[in-house]
């Protein structure tokens, strides 16, 4: 599907590392810009920056050289220059957020290019003459990014502000619906019962504990799956006990483990509502 990245031409100038082109690249392939432009580039070998940056053998193969930045530049109508340092003229200078919006409202028009300077000192005076915006990434006074994270920082900015090229996230697999009131006062029954087994609240106030309980649960917000696994570890920790106590006291062997949570796992690991009701009974005959 076209976006309007498309338009979005990134140019290198007199780039000076290959691992520095391959990561620039790395980065408009994530973030969905394919225009690259060297100005007087250091040798490198393509098949070492597809090395360096996998799966992007169409960024490389499309890759442009140049002798000058002009003629880099020749056909794009709007051009924004990175630097690290304010220019000691008076020029127009934005953020790479603020600079995003401009520069996609003026690529319905064109080719618009975000420009670079080699890693050691950027961009020259002479070079920023040639770009109507300086941008500035915001950083602390230790202000020196690679020449990559640069790229990285202003494609970001470009590829939110475009709003078309992102990839779908595909959803849960499974979702399970909200848990219903009934459901809620189970558990905090159950959860009750498991503490008070475990002696709980020998030493600690049980209005309090379970009032925390629900606050806790309630900040959560489980969905009706994870509630009933939630009422499946408090079985546990009943049917333990219970295994503990009749194995000390000599009587008869507990109920096997399937038994005894009455089938509360179903075949896939899930907890089931039918099988919830059922232990619940198992464990309240105990």
């Amino acid at each position: 599907m076209p976006s309007i990245l498309d338009s979005v031409v990134v140019v290198l100038h007199r780039p000076q590392d290959p691992i520095n082109i391959g990561a620039a690249v790395r980065a408009m392939k994530n973030m969905g810009v394919s225009c690259l432009r060297l100005v007087q580039p250091c040798p490198y070998d393509p098949w070492r920056i597809e090395g360096v940056a996998h799966g992007t053998r169409d960024v490389v193969s499309a890759i442009r050289h140049f002798d000058t930045l002009d003629d880099a530049l020749a056909d794009c109508v709007a051009v924004a220059a990175f630097a690290g340092k304010r220019r000691a003229a008076r020029w127009p200078v934005a953020s790479p957020r603020e600079m995003a919006p401009r520069l996609l409202a003026a690529a319905a028009d064109g080719p618009v290019a975000v420009v670079f300077g080699q890693e050691d000192h950027g961009l020259s005076g002479e070079s920023l003459d040639r770009a109507p915006l300086v941008v500035m990434i915001p950083t602390t006074e230790h202000s020196s990014l690679n020449l990559a994270q640069a790229v990285l920082v202003a494609l970001y900015e470009l590829h939110l502000a475009a709003g078309d090229a992102t990839r779908a996230v595909a959803p849960p697999r499974k979702l399970a619906p909200p848990a219903a009131h009934e459901e809620w006062e189970r558990f905090f029954t159950d959860s009750a019962r498991a503490l008070a087994a475990l002696d709980f609240f020998k030493t600690r106030n049980e209005e309090h504990v379970m009032r925390s309980v629900r606050s806790l649960a309630a900040r959560a917000e489980p969905d009706a799956r994870e509630l009933k696994m939630l009422r499946a570890m408090c079985f546990e920790v009943l049917r333990t006990i219970e295994r503990v106590r009749n194995g000390s006291g000599g009587g008869t062997q507990p109920p096997t483990a399937s038994a005894a949570r009455g089938g509360i796992e179903a075949s896939d690991g899930q907890v089931t509502g039918a099988s919830v009701a059922s232990a619940h009974k198992t464990t309240e005959r105990a």
